[in-house]
This record gives C-alpha cells, structure tokens and sequence, in this order.
C-alpha cells in the first residue's frame, strides 16, 4: 500500500511538473511574439565611427547632428520600417554627401556609407522604454572602417529624434502586448534575458 502511495506522489509530482514547465513554455513563447512585433515595428537609426579616438568619435556625432538636421523631412517620425526601402532609398545619396561633407569639413578623408539593412541588437534601453533582442530594420552609416563605437537612435516611433515629444503618441504604432513590452524592463527583466537568449542563438545558427 505505502509502495501505491508513492508511485502515486511521484505521478502527481510529474505531472505538475509537466504542466508547469508547459504554462512557462507557452508565456515564453507568447512573449517572444510579442518582442517580434515590436521589432517589426520599429525602425533604427545606427551610426557606426570609424574608430574610437576622440577625432572619430566627435565628427561621429557632427555626421549624426548634420543627418538630423539636413535630412529632417526624412527624420520627421513619419517613416516606419514597412515604407523605410520606399521612402529612404531615394535619398541615400544626399544623405551620404551630407555626411562626408562633414567629414571634409572637418579634415577627414574616409567616408561615409549609407544604406537600409536588417541586423542584430542586444536588448537596449533608451531612458524608460526597452527594446528587446533581436533583427531590426536600420538606417545604417558607416563613417571609414566603422570600427569604432556606435550611436543609435529610434526613428520610429520617435523616441529619440527631434521629433519626439513628451506625449505617449508614439506608444500608438505597438498594440497593447507592444507596449506592456516596450515600457516593461522590470517587470520583464527575466522575460527580457530568456528572449535575448533566444535571439543570440537564432543569430548565430542563421546569419
């Protein structure tokens, strides 16, 4: 009888087990969608320096302030990542001669790339809004080797533009689950860090 009573425990046990591990699984997966639409929705802006001495790193920020500036219809807010091949690809090359006038200004002789391509980020956070891990699609300057560090911004929604403002219209381009994601980096820290994980691991199987 005692024999019954623990395969009966340890049934019990496993099953609970089972349906725990499931529940977690499925939150797991339900979150990882809920990063993927925030991703898809999101369009990044990713200056690359040439190196990380002092001259490369100021003129990288005179390039980003120039870009801000002169391309302003461009970065206005407006362009989101589904229109972002459509409405940047036209000008690519005014953005590329304003930022190697820049360069030239400023006595460099490398110069500036220019394109829209998709590529990783690590979980960032850009003052009480997080974006989870994963491929975004990204405005894309590279000034010389681009081998020094970077500056990043959120073109849209424009959480760190011109164009932003202290309202929370740009939560409007994320559905609810978008926006308990985006604003969530307590809450969902552990969420965050398993979504990262997952993220790394496609990352380097498929690219």
């Amino acid at each position: 009888m005692k024999e019954t009573y623990v395969k009966k425990g340890k049934s019990t046990f496993l099953s609970i087990l089972i349906l725990s591990f499931s529940l977690v699984l499925l939150c797991i997966i339900e979150y990882t969608a809920d990063c993927r639409e925030v991703r898809d929705g999101v369009l990044r802006l990713h200056i690359l320096a040439d190196s990380d001495s002092e001259e490369d790193q100021s003129v990288k920020l005179l390039v980003r302030d120039a870009l801000l500036s002169s391309g302003a219809a461009i970065f206005d807010g407006s362009v989101c990542a589904d229109d972002a091949v459509e409405k940047i690809s036209p000008e690519i090359s005014f953005l590329e001669e304003t930022a190697n006038s820049v360069l030239r200004e400023n006595g460099f002789d490398y110069n500036a790339k220019v394109s829209i391509t998709r590529e990783y980020f690590a979980t960032r956070q850009y003052d009480s809004k997080t974006l989870p891990a994963g491929e975004y699609t990204a405005l894309k300057v590279i000034l010389g080797e681009g081998d020094g560090h970077n500056w990043w911004c959120v073109m849209f929604p424009p959480l760190c533009l011109p164009a932003a403002s202290d309202t929370e219209e740009e939560y409007c381009v994320f559905d609810e689950d978008g926006r308990r994601v985006v604003s969530g980096s307590g809450h969902y820290a552990v969420r965050f860090k398993i979504a990262e994980w997952w993220e790394e691991i496609k990352e380097r199987l498929f690219n």
